[in-house]
């Protein structure tokens, strides 16, 4: 053997070892990619509300996972054809989880799910799904009961408000909560209700709420997404409460409470499925107080111990399943009886909710 063939054998044997070694030890592996999440929120992130709340669960999920998953979205998104526009560039830009963020997102969503098979949407208040679609929502109307049951303690003048987005049943579900729990309390309380036809729109909220206290209402809530009630009730010495956010620091005399949600609970679950190589379609989820999703923050000083008191419990027996907001006997605001005694609506009946409970004044626009 030459000298040449000699170290030609030993630079062989010593390249076959370090492969060896490289792929056992994983030197040489390429790093997994991570998942790529996106959102689409139908306010802008800044909104103190929904957009705001959903943001900061994408957040919770960045942190949770870390470079596991890659985070993007799009924010201001208007429900319809943008929406679709926005959904199908968000899957055609290679991202294999989506998340869309608004009732009126729904069909938009749907349609694009049909065409990326391959791709896994969620969609947030939703009921369609498909082999690659979810719909997903938090039982916010137990956070809405509670409020009323505060609203019935504290009104003086028997009036309380409420400012309406669309009259969609998520939304009608909630003032319907929220007049369930103030009459829980208070029978003679009477709910009025303004609707914006919008989900964010800080002028029109503000219109809104002084024409509800114009009307007597000394309580105000809204399924609105910017402050604007709590800072009007903050400027005609009112309450009000937070919804979606905590928004005390926009009227800390005014302030109550707030109705928000934890949505970082949900998404981390989602992206870890997702990660696993099992996403789960044609699933509904509803989680509220008795999972975490439902978040209601800390009692004003204004609130009276015995009342703060009366809070906690009713809470604790929503999570525990011994109050249901929408238990009968419960009649319409014309005085038939919609959910007999002894029977409780079912999910099919709130999602379809297209009534006022007894105790709302006027009707839905059509």
């Amino acid at each position: 053997m030459n000298v040449t063939m000699k170290y030609s054998l030993k630079a062989l044997l010593y390249a076959t070892f370090a492969g060896f070694w490289c792929a056992t030890a994983g030197v040489a592996a390429a790093p997994a990619e991570p998942l790529k999440a996106a959102f689409v929120y139908v306010g802008p992130v800044g909104d103190g509300g929904w957009s705001y709340q959903h943001n900061l669960g994408r957040l919770a999920l960045e942190k949770a996972l870390g470079p596991k998953v890659k985070t993007t979205y799009v924010e201001s998104v208007a429900e319809g054809a943008d929406a679709e526009r926005v959904i199908r560039k968000l899957a055609a830009n290679g991202n294999s989880l989506i998340f869309t963020t608004s009732f009126g997102f729904m069909d938009p969503t749907l349609k694009v799910a049909k065409q990326f098979p391959k791709v896994h949407f969620e969609h947030a208040t939703g009921y369609k799904t498909a082999p690659n679609m979810s719909a997903y929502e938090v039982r916010f109307y137990e956070g809405a009961y509670l409020l009323g049951l505060l609203a019935g303690k504290m009104t003086k003048t028997n009036t309380i408000g409420f400012i309406g987005s669309h009259p969609v049943p998520e939304v009608i579900r909630n003032i319907n909560a929220y007049t369930q729990g103030a009459r829980s309390v208070n029978p003679t309380v009477q709910t009025k209700v303004i609707w914006v036809n919008t989900w964010y729109d800080p002028g029109k909220e503000r219109q809104a709420a002084e024409t509800l206290i114009a009307q007597g209402a000394d309580v105000l809530s809204q399924n609105t997404d910017s402050p604007a009630a709590v800072q009007v009730a903050q400027e005609k010495g009112k309450y009000a409460f937070g919804w979606d956010s905590d928004q005390s620091k926009y009227g800390p005399k005014a302030h109550l409470t707030a109705n928000t949600e934890d949505w970082s609970l949900y998404y981390i679950q989602v992206a870890k499925e997702a990660l696993a190589g099992k996403p789960v379609g044609n699933r509904k989820t509803r989680w509220g107080i008795k999972e975490g999703a439902v978040v209601l923050t800390p009692l004003s000083p204004a609130v009276p111990a015995d009342v703060a008191k009366l809070f906690e419990e009713k809470k604790q027996a929503i999570a525990a399943g011994t109050l249901v907001p929408f238990a009968g006997p419960i009649k319409d605001n014309t005085g038939a009886v919609k959910v007999s005694a002894g029977k409780e609506m079912t999910v099919d009946e709130l999602t379809a909710f297209n009534w006022y409970v007894e105790g709302v004044a006027g009707s839905i626009p059509k």
